[in-house]
């Protein structure tokens, strides 16, 4: 079956509507018929649509990408600002193995700002999951298993920052711990622009890239007022070593320069990110070889 069903917002109403979309009908089919909500195949990257081609994967399965990422950041957010991750009508209901969730907890929080910022971007990473469900229908993927503990060690290990880290001991730990997240997403993201020509699409793809740099830019303006230089460089530099040889990533700056927006110094642009690319971070090795945050791997083709 290549024909399945999405449930959207009408972009006039705002009430949802069903749509029928043949998923074999090619990409510029599929995103003209959902109309909003493609920004995920900015997850590609031009690079990554050229991956994707040669991988022969639909328009689903480059969501599906999207969603599993988003599955990965509202269960941290949610579980570090709540205690409590996604719920089962959030998570299953799709394809591909149902996974637990090891890890995560509440974080006691001692500044009002951090404890607001970490509520807000929960609610708005859940949307995301919420969104990227309703669009695939039936077509969705079930959230994978994830890794919110031991999987934070091997990244601190890696960045030389000690062989174990807990994520959510304090507030400090949780913005260190968020800032491995925010710069992948909004690089992965980056990708759609070149790609899309309806308007209405950009417009929708622009969306979501911006709410994730606008997480990115507040989880690095407040590591850049506390003076978390060193920390953020060595995060940097790890997800620099895992996503291949370009030098396509940076820390927050020093004592006497601010680096508040990842950008090439070059010409003041954002960097993108192919599919690979992401998966060596995520999975948190080299090969892009299912482990890290992703113990059993992503659901879905993408993987």
């Amino acid at each position: 079956m290549t024909t399945e069903y999405v449930h959207l917002p009408d972009e006039t109403t705002g009430k949802t509507v069903t749509r029928k979309v043949d998923f074999a009908a090619g990409r510029r089919a599929f995103v003209k018929c959902l109309g909003v909500g493609v920004a995920s195949t900015a997850l590609l990257g031009t690079g990554g649509v050229k991956e994707a081609a040669a991988q022969a994967v639909t328009d689903a399965d480059i969501l599906n990408f999207a969603l599993n990422l988003e599955d990965l950041e509202a269960e941290f957010y949610l579980r570090a600002a709540t205690g409590q991750g996604l719920s089962d009508a959030e998570i299953g209901g799709g394809v591909g193995t149902l996974g637990p969730v090891s890890g995560g907890r509440k974080v006691t929080f001692d500044t009002d700002a951090i404890r607001n910022y970490a509520f807000e971007i929960a609610a708005e990473e859940r949307q995301h999951v919420q969104f990227l469900r309703n669009a695939l229908g039936s077509a969705r993927v079930n959230r994978p298993a994830l890794d919110l503990s031991n999987a934070f060690n091997i990244a601190a290990s890696f960045a030389g920052l000690g062989s174990t880290f807990d994520a959510y001991a304090n507030e400090t730990n949780f913005l260190l711990a968020s800032f491995i997240f925010e710069d992948v997403g909004v690089s992965a993201y980056l990708g759609a622009a070149p790609l899309i020509s309806d308007k209405s699409i950009l417009s929708a793809a622009g969306g979501l890239l911006a709410a994730e740099a606008y997480h990115a830019g507040t989880i690095r303006t407040v590591l850049y007022s506390r003076g978390l230089y060193s920390q953020a460089q060595a995060i940097s530099n790890a997800r620099d070593n895992f996503d291949g040889p370009s030098d396509d990533d940076d820390g927050i700056g020093t004592v006497t320069t601010a680096n508040t927006s990842l950008t090439n110094p070059a010409n003041g642009l954002a960097f993108a990110r192919t599919t690979t690319e992401v998966l060596r971070i995520v999975y948190l090795n080299g090969d892009a070889r299912p482990t890290g945050f992703f113990p059993n791997g992503l659901n879905g083709k993408i993987r």
